[in-house]
């Protein structure tokens, strides 16, 4: 830097000279202004990853899909969840995706394996938008209580990948029930209890290995009586609904404030211009992300008059409720979820177990349908994540009771395109149409019976559980020695 302040000064020096030769004698002639000293040059040296603001996006999926060959399903009733039933259908897949949908007529390629399915029904694998599973893993000791940070109101800093057990034997009995994807939440002890994961339903050793690539975070929201209930006991906000809605506006202030700082150090560096990068916030990283649309909110909220006062937070700080989850009361509000195109993720069973739970009705998912809005059918348990076929049954039998004539194409939506639409996979799967990844269930007979099984379980096309095939019923490690059968023995 010395060098080259005594090169500039030498110059100037020399230039000044120049000038006064140039004016000596020079009647009228103007001084000539010395030339402005050049700016220093501002070296702008990238942050290291992981300070920079923008690691977000977490950590990566290994995913790999199991082994699979090109196959023909023929002859069983499918409900594509695109809105047909097929009678004597055909579905082909390859390469781990759909490649053709279509009647008995459509043409099934050489040398492919064929499987004969007259009698039986397929539709798209289940996907539970509401699971706990691996957070709170069986066997239910604390030791393994994993799914609520319950030591403030915002906990949105912690993400439920990182208390995964891929080990839980649940994930292979809801695979038994059908079920290929799951969305994995934080508990709803807080108002923000931190980012939810995606997972598929394979067998695998790490979280990793489940991890459904591609698929978008969600932020668990909580609002009503859980978190007044677990703060208020501790002396502490909230304690009451207002000090809910406080705690959330509050948070999304000082989101934003983050927002702006980060954007505003991006845009002086974009321009060359020197600036001093924010201290990176984890917290406050996951709230931005719901600001820039990158992730989904996921809104634990029973009554409907909660509903619409979030849905008004949600217009002051500019971001998106994707959907509401229990939702028991969405039946009140069900035009409104409707206009702002928010799913609703209800049970038809269970209602009044607690006085934010008391109005529900059985027919809540069918009114929701018939004013318009997106339904789905989760479980947020470990036994009816095994039956969600079940409890779809139930709610499309209450709504039919009612007259409105809810067919099982339309019905099938509430556990497969809808879900997945609501986690943000909706253009990967849940429906049976070409493109779209080879997530299939074949049932024994029609799936909205009480008496029906999954018999085979397709995730991107290969074979994941098979009931009459030991080969085919994987075990997890904690199991293995209790039935003295391993993964795929």
């Amino acid at each position: 830097m010395f060098e080259w302040r005594r090169a500039a000064a030498a110059a100037s020096l020399l230039a000044l000279g120049l000038s006064a030769c140039a004016t000596t004698g020079g009647a009228g002639a103007k001084p000539r202004t010395p030339a402005a000293k050049p700016a220093e040059k501002v070296e702008i040296k990238p942050l290291p990853k992981g300070l920079d603001g923008a690691a977000s996006s977490g950590f990566p999926s290994t995913y790999s899909p199991l082994p699979s060959k090109a196959t023909a399903i023929v002859g069983a009733t499918v409900l594509t969840a695109t809105g047909d039933q097929i009678e004597s259908g055909v579905v082909f897949v390859s390469g781990g995706k759909i490649v053709s949908v279509g009647g008995a007529d459509t043409p099934i390629p050489a040398d492919v394996a064929v499987i004969q399915a007259k009698g039986k029904w397929l539709t798209p694998g289940i996907i539970d938008a509401h699971s706990h599973l691996g957070v709170y893993p069986s066997p239910g000791v604390q030791a393994r209580s994993d799914g609520n940070e319950a030591t403030d109101p915002n906990t949105a800093q912690v993400w439920s990948e990182h208390s995964v057990w891929p080990q839980d034997p649940g994930f292979n009995r809801a695979r038994a029930g059908g079920v290929t994807t799951l969305l994995i939440l934080p508990g709803s002890a807080n108002l923000f209890g931190g980012r939810s994961v995606t997972l598929k339903n394979v067998p695998s050793t790490t979280m990793q290995g489940m991890k459904f690539p591609g698929a978008p975070y969600g932020l668990k929201m909580a609002c009503g009586e859980n978190p007044k209930r677990v703060y208020g006991g501790k002396g502490r906000t909230p304690s009451t609904a207002m000090g809910n809605v406080f705690g959330f506006r509050k948070a999304w202030i000082d989101a934003a404030d983050y927002t702006r700082k980060w954007d505003d150090y991006r845009a002086k560096v974009q321009k060359g211009e020197k600036a001093d990068a924010p201290k990176r916030d984890l917290q406050l990283e996951t709230l931005s992300g719901v600001l820039k649309g990158e992730i989904l909110v996921q809104n634990h909220c029973y009554r409907g008059d909660e509903m619409a006062v979030m849905i008004d937070i949600a217009r002051e700080f500019g971001y998106k409720i994707t959907m509401f989850h229990h939702a028991i009361e969405s039946y009140k509000v069900g035009a409104l979820l409707a206009k702002e195109d928010i799913c609703s993720a209800t049970w038809a069973s269970w209602t009044g177990f607690k006085m934010e739970s008391l109005d529900g009705i059985d027919a809540n998912a069918a009114l929701l349908w018939k004013a318009g809005a997106c339904v789905v059918i989760h479980s947020d348990d470990p036994i009816m994540t095994q039956r969600l076929n079940q409890e779809a049954a139930i709610a499309m039998t209450a709504g039919n009771k009612l007259g409105y004539g809810i067919s099982r194409a339309e019905a099938i939506k509430w556990i497969t395109a809808n879900p997945a639409k609501a986690m943000g996979i909706g253009d990967k799967t849940g429906s049976i149409a070409p493109g779209k990844a080879a997530d299939l269930v074949i049932w024994n007979r029609d799936p909205f019976s009480v008496y029906a099984q999954a018999e085979q379980v397709y995730i991107d096309g290969a074979l994941t559980y098979d009931r009459h095939d030991p080969k085919y019923q994987p075990k997890s490690d904690f199991e293995l020695g209790q039935t003295g059968q391993g993964a795929f023995n």
